[in-house]
């Protein structure tokens, strides 16, 4: 009753009036209608209540008001109608076009925006053959007007497959509808050929299509039989694949390490001794006892390049070392 009130308050107090029902998918672009009669919009202004007392006013002559909600998705056309960009559940609504002849005397238009949305049940969680599958159809509309729009105006909501046949005779699917009718949902069970089907919700009045939604099921890689791992060899075999790169990684760091370990302990001596400088023998000194001997000793500069000292930034003392031959 007091949607039908606030429906009344919104039809009254012009000197014209017009009634139309505009339908939509949630998403699409949308024009709603002003019936407009003059060369411009300065005199319109469009107004909307989403079944509230409460109503907006979105254009004043022509101009769009700033403080209001979806302001970036609304537009005036050339001919005064109300463009809605991506159109969302939340549009659904009452709109009125009003135009003013004076100051006291205007026209109405009232357009009566429905939205029509598809989805998977809430409580679904694996989408995979043999599983039930539940799908809502919900048509939103203004106020309390499902059950005028469906039974007096007679709209019907309609499931269909990809080739339009309707799904109602089918004893495979289950479809039922809400007591307001607004609602009607489809249950089944997957069957493997269901990956990538499509399934219609469409809004109908006698023969006539207003709108339609569709919906296509999609088996995901993780959820299909062919893609689970059973215990037994299958599962054995896709561990060890899964751990091959890491093993050989692993492996390959083995390596390397006993190749450098290997090649620090059979490093050529030739490859230590970077260079060997002789150093010419002093002159031999005259005999310095009674049986004639004499120092017979030479000596050479030794430089050694090897990677134990790379890291050292200062001198040890065990780095240098003198080597002496003394031969009899």
């Amino acid at each position: 009753m007091l949607g039908l009130m606030i429906l009344c308050s919104l039809l009254t107090g012009a000197s014209g009036r017009t009634y139309l029902h505009v339908f939509s998918s949630d998403g699409e672009n949308v024009s709603l209608p002003c019936n407009n009669t003059h060369t411009d919009c300065t005199s319109t202004s469009w107004e909307y209540s989403e079944g509230s007392s409460t109503t907006v006013t979105l254009f004043r002559k022509g101009i769009k008001k700033n403080d209001i909600k979806r302001r970036e998705r609304l537009s005036l056309g050339s001919d005064c109608s109300l463009n809605i960009y991506k159109v969302t559940t939340e549009d659904r609504g009452g709109y009125i076009c009003r135009q003013y002849e004076n100051t006291e005397t205007f026209t109405d238009a009232s357009v009566y925006l429905n939205v029509l949305h598809v989805s998977p049940s809430s409580t679904q969680t694996e989408i995979r053959p043999g599983r039930s599958f539940t799908l809502s159809c919900q048509l939103y509309v203004y106020g309390y007007y499902c059950d005028s729009l469906f039974i007096n105006e007679r709209f019907q909501l309609v499931w269909v497959n990809k080739a339009g046949v309707n799904l109602q005779s089918d004893s495979r699917y289950q479809i039922s509808s809400s007591p307001h009718h607004c609602i009607s949902t489809l249950t089944t069970t997957l069957l493997h050929e269901d990956d990538n089907t499509e399934w219609t919700c469409q809004v109908t009045k006698g023969n006539k299509l207003e709108t339609s939604v569709r919906y296509t099921v999609t088996y995901s890689n993780a959820s299909t039989p062919e893609t689970e791992t059973t215990p037994g060899i299958p599962a054995v075999t896709a561990a060890l694949a899964a751990l091959l790169p890491l093993i050989a990684l692993i492996a390959l760091i083995a390596l390397w390490l006993i190749c450098r370990k290997r090649a620090g302990a059979d490093k050529n001596p030739a490859e230590v001794i970077s260079s060997l400088t002789p150093v010419t023998p002093a002159p031999r000194p005259p005999p310095d006892d009674a049986h004639g001997r004499t120092e017979d000793v030479a000596y050479a500069e030794v430089i050694i390049s090897t990677n134990k000292f790379t890291e050292r930034h200062t001198v040890q003392s065990d780095d240098k070392v003198t080597y002496a031959a003394i031969r009899s």
